[in-house]
């Protein structure tokens, strides 16, 4: 649970013995919380029937990045960004 420790510190937020907590902002200015069971994978189950079980430090990503976006969507964009970054680099080098 390092890697969860060191997601609490980067981005300032708050846990309690179960819960890591993520402050965000509403649209008026006011704190809503988001608390996330401390576990190791949380499961999405799809209305296709199919689950996929995404670890915490992903959840929390996901979670800080989009928070206006329903939780499965957020985890899709994440997991986009992360596919397309090295691509990009890798042709950079090819490139040069």
């Amino acid at each position: 649970m390092e890697e969860i420790d060191e997601l609490i510190k980067r981005y300032g937020l708050e846990e309690d013995a179960e819960h890591v907590i993520i402050p965000l902002p509403d649209k008026n200015g006011r704190i809503r919380r988001c608390y996330l069971l401390k576990r190791r994978f949380f499961r999405i189950v799809y209305p296709e029937g199919h689950h996929v079980d995404y670890p915490l430090a992903d959840v929390i990503e996901a979670t800080i990045r989009y928070p206006d976006l329903p939780l499965s969507e957020a985890l899709y964009l994440l997991h986009k960004e992360s596919v397309e970054k090295p691509e990009s680099s890798e042709e950079k080098k090819e490139g040069s």
